[in-house]
C-alpha cells in the first residue's frame, strides 16, 4: 500500500487489520489470517485470502497493488586472495537475506570489533537453540520468517527434514580451516570488519515472497547499508511490478541501500533473474584452484578427475561400466545413469562403477548413494559440463571429462581384468586459465528490459569454502563438518556485497548507483593466463581482438568448462576488481526518478508504476528514450538506423584532469563520441557527452558488442555496448 504517514508500526498494523476486517467481517479473523505486516519501509500485509476477498480488497482505494505470493529458490577462502582484495577496514552493516546461520562458527567471532553501530535499529530474535547470547558485535541482528512459507506449503514439521525454528542453521578471518584438508588456508569474509544482520527467509531451499518482503521491510528499517540476496525466482523472471524482490529492493534503493543479488544457476541464455536496473546482478566464475581426485588405472596411466573426496582408497578395485551391469529388465542406457534400483548388485558389488549423466540437473551425490546401497566401492562419473564443480559423494568418487572417458572406456574394453584406484582429493593452486564464467551461471539477455545488459558483474562462485552447520551433512549423511565447499551464484553474490560494503565504508556519501558504477566500470576482462595481471594496454588489446575476431582471445574470460567464447550477456563488466573500484575516476549516477523515466520508456502504465512506488506517477510525454538511461553500459535492443545516446559522468578525483574516449567498435557499427575529451576541474563535476551509433549493415537481429572506455592515463572507466541492429 505504498508509503505511509503513520507514527509507528503499531498504528500501521491496526490500520491493516481494520482494512482486512472489511472483507473478513471480523476484526479477530483479520488478526488471525494476517501473516506479515510491512510497516517500516512501506505499508502492506500478506494474508491468506479467498478469491472473493482478494477481489474486494483490490477494489479498495487504499490498495496500491495485490499479487500472489510465489516461491523463490536459493541460488546455492581463497576466493578473496584471488581477486586481489586486501582492504579489510569496514564498519558497515550488511543485511543477508538467505537461509540461516550457525553462530558458533569461528567465521562469526567478534574479536577486535567495536560496539554495535548506533544507527542499527534491528533485533536479535530468539528461537529454537538461538538466544540473545548468539548475537555479538559481528552478528548484530537476527530474524526469521516462516509464516508465508507455512501458509503456502504447510507446517515446517511436515517436511520430515531437520530445521530449527529460529535464525540458526542445521565471515571473519579464520586461520587453518579446510574441508578434510581440502582448500586449506585462511577463510575470511570479503569485509571481515563488516557487521552482519541475518534475515532467514528460506526453508529447505525455498523462500516465500511474503517472507522475503517482510525481511526486506525489516532490513530497510533496521538501517543496513548493503543487502545481499542469494535467492531468486525460477526463470522466466517476472516483471518488476509483480515481483516481491523487485518491489522491496526498489524501496531499499530509494533509501540508499545497495542491493546485490545472484543471477541464478540455470546456465542458459535468457535465464538471468533479479534483473531490475536497481539491483546489482551477479554471475559466478571460477577461481584459480582445482580439487583433483585422480584415477590410477591398472595399466599405470593416470586420468585427471575432479571431486571433493577425502577417502583414501587403499587398494585397486575392479572396474565396470554401469551400462554393463543393468538390473533385469533395465536397458543398458538407463543403467548407465546409475539411478535407484537400475543396477545389478551382483555385478557392481566391490567394484568401481562408471556412470554417465542423463541431464545436467541430475543429482550427482544421489547416484553415489544408490551405488553404495548396491555394494559398489567407488564411482567414476562422466560429466564433461560440470567436471570442475566439486561434489561430495557417499563413496570414493570423481568426475571426468570426455577425453578421459574415452581413454577409460578403451582400457575397460581391452584389459582382461580392468582395475583402478581413486585417489583422495588434492588442492591445486594457481591453475590457469582463471577466472572463467561458471557453466551453471545464468545468462542474459535481459528478458524484462533488454536495454539493460545483465548480469552486471561476475565474482567467485565455484568451489568456495564457506562456514557450515555441523548439524547439516554432505551427500553421505555421515560426515559432520564446520566448513563446506559450495558452488553457485549464491556464493558469488556475497563476494560482490562485500566489495560494495568496503566501497561504502570508503565513500560513505556514495549512493547505490555510484557504487554499482564503480564496480561495473572497473571489472577485469582478462584471465590469469600466462600473465599475472592485465595492465591497461593489454586490456585494450584484448578488447580490440575480442570485438574484431568475433570472439575472445586466449586471454579473455571464457566460459567453463572448455573456455568457450563469452559476451557481456555472461558477465557484462567482467570479474570484480576491488582495487580499481576504490578509485573509479568517473561514475555514472542515476536515481529513482531516472528509473521511473526508464520504466516509462519501456511502456510502464501509471498503475504499474504505482505498484512499484506506492504513488501515482505520470510519465513524461514523450518519455525519455530507454537507451538514454544513465546506466554504466549502453544497450539498444532495437536499433533502427543512426542513433544518438546521451550520458553524464561525475568526476571523483582530487586534481584537474582530462579523460579521452576510446571505442571498441561493435561489428558493422560506426561509433563516435562527442566531445571525445572531457576536462574536469574539481571533484563532483558532471559532464555530458553524446555517443552516435551509425550501423552500416543489418545484423538480422543478432546482438553485437563493443565498449566505450574513458581514460586519463591512470583510471580506466569502461562501459559495455550491446546493440541489436534491426535496420540500417
Amino acid at each position: 500500500m505504498g508509503e505511509h504517514s503513520h507514527p509507528n508500526s503499531e498504528s500501521v498494523v491496526r490500520a491493516n487489520h481494520k482494512l482486512f476486517a472489511s472483507v473478513t467481517r471480523s476484526f479477530d479473523g483479520a488478526q488471525q489470517e494476517a501473516l506479515h505486516h510491512y510497516s517500516k519501509s512501506f505499508r502492506g500485509f500478506s494474508a491468506m485470502l479467498t478469491p472473493e476477498q482478494a477481489q474486494q480488497l483490490k477494489s479498495s482505494d487504499l490498495v496500491v497493488s495485490m499479487f500472489e505470493s510465489k516461491m523463490n529458490k536459493l541460488h546455492t577462502t581463497r576466493s578473496w586472495v584471488f581477486p586481489g582484495i586486501d582492504k579489510t577496514h569496514s564498519d558497515i552493516i550488511v543485511g543477508v537475506i538467505d537461509a540461516e546461520i550457525w553462530p558458533e562458527s569461528k567465521s562469526f567471532n567478534d574479536k577486535g570489533l567495536g560496539p554495535v553501530p548506533k544507527k542499527f535499529k534491528g533485533e536479535c530474535v530468539t528461537g529454537e537453540r538461538f538466544t540473545l547470547a548468539n548475537c555479538n558485535r559481528k552478528i548484530i541482528g537476527a530474524r526469521f520468517y516462516s509464516q508465508g512459507f507455512e501458509a503456502e506449503s504447510g507446517p515446517l514439521e511436515s517436511f520430515n527434514l531437520p530445521f530449527f525454528r529460529s535464525a540458526r542453521d542445521v565471515g571473519s578471518m579464520v586461520a587453518n580451516v579446510s574441508l578434510f584438508s581440502m582448500a586449506s588456508g585462511t577463510a575470511r569474509g570479503g569485509a571481515p570488519n563488516a557487521r552482519l544482520a541475518i534475515y532467514k527467509a528460506c526453508w529447505f531451499h525455498l523462500c516465500s515472497d511474503a517472507d522475503i518482503l517482510s525481511a526486506l521491510d525489516d532490513s530497510i528499517g533496521d538501517g543496513v547499508d548493503v543487502l545481499s540476496l542469494s535467492l531468486g525466482p525460477d526463470p522466466p523472471q517476472p516483471i518488476c511490478f509483480e515481483n516481491a524482490i523487485s518491489i522491496g529492493t526498489f524501496h531499499a534503493f530509494q533509501r540508499g541501500i545497495l542491493v546485490s543479488a545472484s543471477a541464478g544457476n540455470s546456465g542458459l541464455p535468457r535465464t538471468a533473474t533479479n534483473v531490475a536496473p536497481w539491483i546489482l546482478t551477479v554471475a559466478a566464475s571460477t577461481v584459480d584452484r582445482e580439487f583433483n581426485s585422480n584415477i590410477y588405472l591398472g595399466n599405470s596411466k593416470v586420468l585427471k578427475g575432479f571431486s571433493l573426496n577425502p577417502i583414501n582408497m587403499q587398494t585397486s578395485y575392479g572396474l565396470i561400466a554401469a551400462s554393463s551391469a543393468a538390473a533385469p529388465g533395465v536397458t543398458a542406457k538407463n543403467a548407465s545413469f546409475c539411478k535407484n534400483n537400475k543396477l545389478n548388485p551382483t555385478l557392481v558389488g566391490r567394484k568401481i562403477v562408471v556412470c554417465t549423466i542423463e541431464t545436467v540437473n541430475d543429482n550427482r551425490g544421489e547416484k553415489s548413494i544408490f551405488l553404495k546401497e548396491a555394494g559398489a566401492v567407488g564411482m567414476i562419473l562422466v560429466d564433461p559440463l560440470v567436471k570442475d564443480v566439486g561434489f561430495h559423494f557417499a563413496i570414493p568418487g570423481t568426475l571426468i571429462g570426455q577425453d578421459e572417458a574415452e581413454e577409460l572406456q578403451a582400457y575397460i574394453i581391452t584389459a582382461k581384468n580392468p582395475v583402478a584406484r581413486i585417489s583422495p582429493t588434492t588442492t591445486v593452486l594457481n591453475t590457469k586459465p582463471a577466472p572463467e564464467v561458471a557453466v551453471f551461471s545464468s545468462m542474459g539477455p535481459n528478458i524484462i528490459t533488454p536495454d539493460i545488459i545483465k548480469p552486471n558483474i561476475t565474482g567467485p562462485g565455484v568451489n568456495i569454502l564457506a562456514a557450515w552447520s555441523p548439524v547439516a551433512t554432505t551427500a553421505t549423511a555421515e560426515r559432520s563438518v564446520n566448513y563446506n565447499i559450495i558452488s553457485g551464484t549464491s556464493m558469488s553474490s556475497p563476494h560482490v556485497s562485500a566489495v560494495a560494503a568496503m566501497l561504502k565504508s570508503y565513500q560513505p556519501s556514495w549512493c547505490p548507483a555510484a557504487i554499482m558504477s564503480a564496480i561495473m566500470t572497473t571489472g577485469k576482462l582478462c584471465q590469469h593466463y600466462n600473465i599475472k595481471n592485465c595492465n591497461l594496454l593489454q586490456s585494450l588489446i584484448i578488447q580490440y581482438l575480442w570485438v574484431h575476431s568475433n570472439g575472445p582471445t586466449r586471454h579473455a574470460i571464457g566460459r567453463d568448462p572448455n573456455g568457450s567464447p563469452t559476451t557481456p550477456f555472461d558477465y557484462r563488466s567482467g570479474h570484480i576488481n576491488l582495487a580499481a573500484a576504490f578509485n573509479p575516476g568517473l561514475v555514472y549516477d542515476f536515481n529513482s526518478h531516472d528509473i521511473i523515466n526508464f520504466l516509462c520508456s519501456n511502456g510502464a502504465t501509471p498503475s504499474q508504476l504505482k505498484n512499484l512506488t506506492g504513488e501515482l506517477v505520470q510519465c513524461k510525454n514523450p518519455p525519455t528514450p530507454s537507451y538514454n538511461f544513465n546506466y554504466p553500459s549502453i544497450g539498444v535492443a532495437n536499433m533502427n538506423g543512426n542513433l544518438p545516446v546521451y550520458q553524464t559522468v561525475t568526476y571523483y578525483g582530487e586534481n584537474p584532469t582530462t579523460y579521452a574516449a576510446s571505442i571498441d567498435y561493435p561489428t558493422d557499427v560506426e561509433v563516435r563520441v562527442q566531445p571525445a575529451k572531457l576536462k574536469f576541474t574539481k571533484m563532483g563535476e558532471k559532464l555530458s557527452f553524446r555517443v552516435d551509433f551509425m550501423p552500416y549493415k543489418n545484423r538480422n537481429g543478432s546482438c553485437v558488442f563493443g565498449a566505450l572506455t574513458w581514460t586519463n592515463g591512470i583510471n580506466r572507466v569502461r562501459s559495455s555496448i550491446g546493440v541489436n541492429v534491426v535496420s540500417v
